[in-house]
């Protein structure tokens, strides 16, 4: 009982006492939190070694942060915790009711303190396994500034979540992958703050005007299939199914129900991704520690880390070139055919990477349906309660859920899969960054694009506030 006191009154964001935020709050709290995520993402860690950051850039745009700032744990935690929960939740190893308010708010708690953990545990790891190297006695000074950022990424999510406009999390993936872009396309800066044509549209044109065919072609190739993803998102975006509802207390008005072909939207490619994130990043961490280990002085942290080395090994430049990790990475495809490098061992990590997006994609997406409130049972108590039933039955709410079922199941793996081909699919091809980081903002802001529209087309017409009494 005492546990679940502390985890009912943990430190949270207060929710707000109104039903129904209006359009301008929603839209101050998503800007204030967007403005103070780019300028955490600003702020360099004290104490810091010189690293090479560049190897955790796949990392740090599936994760929503930038490595070396205070946020360099983006939303890693939080992800985490929600993959462990859905697997305890969904399996029956924990048995939670969350279709309660109670319920709800105990699974909440769970994933909270789950989430703080991670962010104290991932931030030790960073530092004490070399991912992040920190100057001779700053380890535990740079652990604590991890802490902070960590905790503020939690609180922030939450601000979010309750006050603006979708979540923390999808935010601060789009805010990261919108800046990336847009380097990516027009940047003229090295890694070195030098003056260099790295944007592809520059290099482009630099390349015309140099004659150089086969940096041209590539150049127009990336811009050519980020386009082509993001049409292609968008178009899938617009499949639905649309259960008819007719209202009770108004005879002849009714509504439909809109049913996406990607009902669980972008939340299985999230956690799809950032499961594959976290394989590579802890096969990077474990073959640093490894390494340090030789016949003659081995330490423990060192000799465990050795059981471990199946998960991978690295280039310097971090690309996988064993284990676990190589397999399930994403080979450019476009750029081998291209540039005539192609070979077979590429199609089989393709076929593997393919695999594991669709797998995965199905299985959390299953999993977020179950504990999130979407699934049919859910779906026909909020309708039935919002005074809507399908014409032509009677109002019960079996009835409903008998029928919603034949859609959302279905859905729910069919959209699975599909989202975690695409993503898989634009990963293969290359972009101006990372496949999976495109298709994930793309949608991301799509979905707010909806939301934003929704709210305020809410705010413009009161008289449907009140007949709806919300």
């Amino acid at each position: 009982m005492a546990l679940k006191d502390i985890l009912m009154n943990l430190p949270e964001v207060a929710r707000p006492t109104e039903k129904k935020l209006s359009f301008n709050i929603k839209l101050k709290w998503t800007l204030i939190v967007l403005i103070s995520f780019f300028v955490l993402a600003n702020i360099s860690l004290w104490g810091l070694a010189v690293n090479s950051l560049e190897r955790f850039e796949y990392l740090a745009v599936i994760l929503g942060t930038d490595f070396g700032s205070i946020i360099s744990l983006g939303i890693g935690p939080i992800v985490m915790a929600s993959i462990i929960l859905q697997l305890l939740v969904g399996s029956k190893i924990l048995n939670v009711n969350t279709t309660t308010h109670e319920g709800r708010r105990y699974f909440e708690g769970l994933q909270k303190i789950l989430t703080i953990f991670f962010v104290l545990f991932e931030g030790m790891v960073y530092v004490l396994m070399g991912g992040l190297q920190a100057q001779p006695g700053f380890a535990w000074i740079l652990i604590l500034q991890l802490f902070i950022g960590g905790i503020l990424i939690v609180f922030m999510d939450e601000i979010v979540s309750k006050w603006g406009f979708g979540s923390g999390v999808s935010l601060f993936i789009a805010a990261g992958v919108g800046w990336r872009l847009f380097t990516g396309a027009f940047g003229f800066l090295s890694t070195q703050n030098q003056i260099a044509l790295s944007g592809k549209v520059l290099v482009f044109f630099d390349s015309i005007i140099k004659a150089n065919t086969t940096a041209a072609i590539l150049a127009a190739a990336t811009i050519i299939a980020t386009i082509v993803i993001f049409l292609i998102v968008v178009y899938a975006q617009s499949i639905k199914v649309e259960v008819p509802l007719s209202f009770e207390r108004v005879r002849g008005f009714g509504i439909r129900w809109p049913l996406a072909l990607f009902y669980t939207s972008v939340i299985p490619v999230i956690l799809t991704a950032a499961l594959l994130a976290n394989v590579q990043l802890f096969g990077r961490l474990v073959e640093n520690a490894a390494s340090a280990c030789t016949p003659e002085v081995c330490s423990l942290g060192a000799k465990v880390a050795t059981k471990f080395t199946w998960l991978g090994t690295f280039s310097p430049q971090g690309l996988p070139e064993s284990g676990l990790a190589f397999w399930l990475h994403a080979p450019n495809l476009l750029e081998a055919i291209i540039r005539g490098s192609f070979r077979l061992v590429f199609l089989w990590q393709a076929i593997f990477h393919t695999l594991f997006f669709m797998a995965f994609s199905i299985l959390f997406a299953v999993f977020w349906v179950r504990t999130s409130g979407m699934d049919a049972s859910s779906q026909a108590r909020q309708i039935l309660a919002s005074g809507l039933q399908i014409p032509g039955f009677r109002k019960d709410e079996r009835i409903l859920e008998s029928i919603l079922s034949r859609y959302i199941l279905p859905l729910t793996v069919m959209g699975g899969a599909a989202i975690g081909l695409l993503a898989a699919a634009a990963d293969l091809l290359g972009a101006l960054v990372s496949g999976t980081a495109i298709l994930l903002s793309v949608m991301i802001i799509y979905k707010l694009y909806e939301d934003i529209a929704q709210q305020h087309a809410y705010d413009m017409h009161p008289a449907l506030r009140k007949f709806m009494k919300v």
